[in-house]
């Protein structure tokens, strides 16, 4: 299918630490032209579209995201969250393993990309994921295939748990990829869980009724914080990176929920890496109290002093990427205390806006949000030709502009159909997206099919 043409004039273009004032040229999927302060020479029968007031921006790359398919399709789909991606302004998602079957060998993670194609709106790659058995798959990985291994270092997904440290040692000291961990210790997390059942004291020094067997009901979803604390993030993360350093292993920590695991990463490292998503930027402790179990993820949403050193973190090196861990549960899944609610938020659909935001808020400059959402990922994944506004490369592009709105139910394109944000007033709305050339997203609909490609990485 041939890609549209367009000339966008007028726009302010944010890339590689600079805006500025352009017009910029789309033809045969790539971008032909930017053009710093006159008009860009327009392909045959392009649209012309006037920019003015908007800014262009490469299109996000999101390297954490769960489409939950196959085998968990009853709570969203390839096609629904690629959808919900391309109007947040999200050109590239990187999915998790932890599907039915999980991506654990290499045969399941080329049955995956076949299943992607032709079904995603945006572009895609798949992750192996790492168990206590696979280490030849992990060993005969292609590089170039797909943009890493994912270790579950955590009680976070059954039967994929690694956390002895032979078996870890083993995977680091082997794969050809780069290894993005989640970071928990389960022993912690276990004697977390016996001595609030134990003692039945909730925050504030309030009782709560003893569990009844197999419940998680009397738990409140409050204590989630207290349950997966910092110390079990820490001991996690701080093995991840020894082991990374002792064994020469390319390393990308995901989902930094504390303060004191930044001290673990050097500024602008370029082996050791770690990711801070949406939720633990957002959201603290306190909105337990109104939000409940729709903020419940793992890592847990921490403390304001966590969420303030995150954000800081976002300017200093320290946080080399941000993504959203977009995790869809239907609302039902969601009911019950800290230890039935299901964990995970979606967010695909919503993370550049609420970043965006937050550069209203005098957090971070727009070219910072670029760094760390477009340019980083594809440096760290060795994305080719994507990421950047660039002459020749891949038109993977989101024109966004200032209009201030609130984020109702209707809007919501997940397959689930919720999101934590609603009722919050958002600052930016994405305009358009591009996908390979291909607009994907006009403002206020889908005007072509899922036109997403499995992403090429340059290992």
């Amino acid at each position: 299918m041939t890609e549209d043409c367009y000339v966008i004039h007028g726009v302010t273009v944010v890339n590689e630490g600079e805006r500025f004032e352009a017009s910029v040229s789309i033809a045969d999927g790539r971008i032909r032209e930017v053009a710093r302060g006159r008009e860009a020479s327009a392909p045959a029968n392009a649209k012309t579209l006037d920019g003015m007031g908007c800014f262009l921006l490469p299109g996000i790359i999101d390297e954490h995201v769960h489409m939950r398919d196959p085998g968990l399709t009853h709570k969203a789909t390839m096609e629904s969250e690629t959808r919900a991606a391309a109007r947040g302004g999200v050109t590239t998602v990187f999915d998790m393993p932890n599907v039915v079957p999980q991506t654990t060998s290499l045969r399941l993670l080329a049955e995956r990309y076949a299943l992607a194609e032709g079904r995603c709106h945006v572009n895609f790659g798949f992750f192996l994921g790492a168990t206590n058995d696979n280490l030849d798959d992990i060993c005969r990985l292609d590089p170039t295939s797909c943009p890493g291994v994912k270790l579950f270092m955590g009680s976070s997904t059954g039967g994929m748990l690694v956390d002895r440290e032979e078996q870890l040692r083993q995977i680091f000291r082997c794969s050809p990829a780069l290894i993005m961990t989640h970071c928990e210790d389960t022993a912690r997390i276990n004697e977390n869980i016996e001595r609030i059942k134990n003692s039945r004291i909730a925050p504030g020094n309030q009782p709560f009724p003893s569990p009844s067997e197999g419940s998680g009901e009397a738990l409140p979803v409050s204590l989630h914080s207290l349950i997966r604390d910092h110390e079990a993030c820490l001991r996690s993360t701080r093995l991840a990176v020894r082991l990374a350093q002792e064994e020469g292993a390319r390393l990308h920590v995901a989902h930094i929920s504390t303060a004191q695991e930044l001290e673990l990463f050097e500024p602008d490292s370029q082996s050791i890496t770690a990711e801070a998503c949406l939720p633990h930027l957002l959201f603290t402790d306190a909105d337990y109290a109104t939000l409940g179990a729709r903020i419940k993820c793992n890592p847990s949403i921490k403390t304001l002093s966590d969420r303030d050193a995150l954000r800081q973190a976002l300017s200093t090196g320290r946080i080399r990427t941000v993504a959203t861990d977009h995790a869809p549960h239907l609302l039902s899944e969601k009911q019950g205390g800290a230890l039935k609610a299901l964990s995970g938020m979606p967010m695909v659909q919503f993370s550049l806006p609420a970043m965006l935001t937050l550069a209203d808020e005098g957090v971070l400059s727009l070219e910072r949000i670029v760094e760390l959402m477009c340019h980083n990922p594809a440096r760290l994944f060795h994305v080719r030709d994507r990421g950047f506004v660039r002459e020749g490369y891949r038109a993977d592009l989101t024109l966004v502009r200032r209009k201030p709105w609130t984020l109702t139910t209707d809007c919501i394109e997940s397959k689930c159909g919720w999101s934590p944000l609603e009722g919050r007033r958002l600052g930016w709305q994405v305009e358009r997206t591009w996908v390979g050339g291909r607009l994907v997203w006009d403002g206020t609909g889908f005007p072509s099919s899922p036109a997403g490609k499995s992403v090429i990485f340059d290992c």
